[in-house]
């Protein structure tokens, strides 16, 4: 059976649960990002976790028998993708470092713009219509007002300019990287194959980065360092990755990043499990606020094509 014939028009109950939990679980990742920088520094902390995670889906595949060299075309697009896949990874870990996390998360994620503004160009049938634009422009206001603290409070951070650039590089990358793995030759690849190229090239640009900005090498963490990187590998890197590639060949990409706005709520959510000081009456006002606008949002998007089936 072709790919074509395997994908569908609109987003199904599985593909809605498989995004929220995806979405629910980076979100809890930047907090564990955080918890392991304490100890790790951040591009090491994402080398170990890309080398990591390239050994367990290679695994993966020999066990399942998923062929990953044979020649089909996929080299020169599968490089491009993986190093478009390094590139954010590496703005938003450096933008880090000059901006708060919050507004770089609204730069970021501005990258569903990118993706239904590019791709309808090249894959016709992922244009949105008029009432799932307005549905995204609702969603994309409710994910900055949950993170509006991040604009309403000066940071203490000189420079804060560059890393909302970076975090607005990372977006349009983000969105590159959705365009070449839907509209090249490795829309009919496995999953598991689009998965290796972009963990594969990003394990082996990530150390380059971190020699590069001087960071301090090692092995002895604590366990809760360790079971932070752990649960981003095994969880982050590898299984919710994979079901993320797994949905591009079946479902609508223009409609899968609309979710992607629950991300930065969830992580507003989860951070609020820190003591109270650290968590304001406001921003879990616009939090709450910010979720269920969110949510009108990503139904305005979904709910069209579901009617017209």
């Amino acid at each position: 059976m072709s790919t074509a014939a395997l994908r569908r028009p609109h987003l199904d109950n599985l593909a809605i649960t498989l995004l929220v939990l995806c979405c629910g679980f980076w979100g809890f990742q930047q907090s564990l990002i955080k918890i392991a920088a304490v100890e790790m520094p951040p591009l090491w902390q994402a080398t170990v976790r890309f080398w990591c995670a390239t050994a367990l889906l290679w695994g993966w595949c020999r066990w399942r028998g998923i062929a990953l060299w044979e020649k089909d075309g996929s080299l020169w697009p599968g490089l491009l993708a993986g190093s478009l896949f390094a590139a954010e990874f590496t703005c938003i870990y450096l933008g880090l470092q000059l901006t708060s996390a919050s507004r770089l998360t609204v730069f970021l994620y501005c990258s569903p713009f990118v993706v239904a503004l590019l791709l309808p160009r090249v894959v016709p049938g992922e244009t949105l219509r008029r009432i799932q634009w307005v549905g995204l422009l609702i969603a994309f206001g409710a994910m900055a007002l949950a993170l509006s603290e991040g604009f309403l409070h000066g940071s203490p951070v000189a420079g804060q300019w560059r890393g909302d650039l970076l975090g607005l590089s990372g977006a349009v990358l983000w969105g590159l990287t959705t365009l070449t793995l839907r509209a090249t030759v490795l829309s009919r690849l496995s999953a598991e194959k689009t998965l290796f190229y972009q963990i594969a090239v990003t394990a082996a640009v990530s150390p380059l980065v971190s020699l590069a900005l001087g960071e301090a090498w090692g092995w002895t963490y604590s366990l809760t360092t360790w079971t932070s990187l752990a649960l981003q590998t095994v969880v982050g890197a590898f299984a919710s990755y994979l079901a993320w590639m797994w949905m591009l060949r079946h479902y609508p990409a223009t409609q899968m990043s609309t979710f992607t706005f629950l991300t930065p709520v969830f992580a507003r959510r989860w951070w609020e499990w820190r003591p109270a000081s650290c968590w304001s009456r406001a921003a879990e006002r616009g939090c709450r606020a910010g979720g269920g606008a969110c949510g009108t949002g990503k139904t305005a998007v979904c709910a069209y094509d579901r009617r017209l089936q």
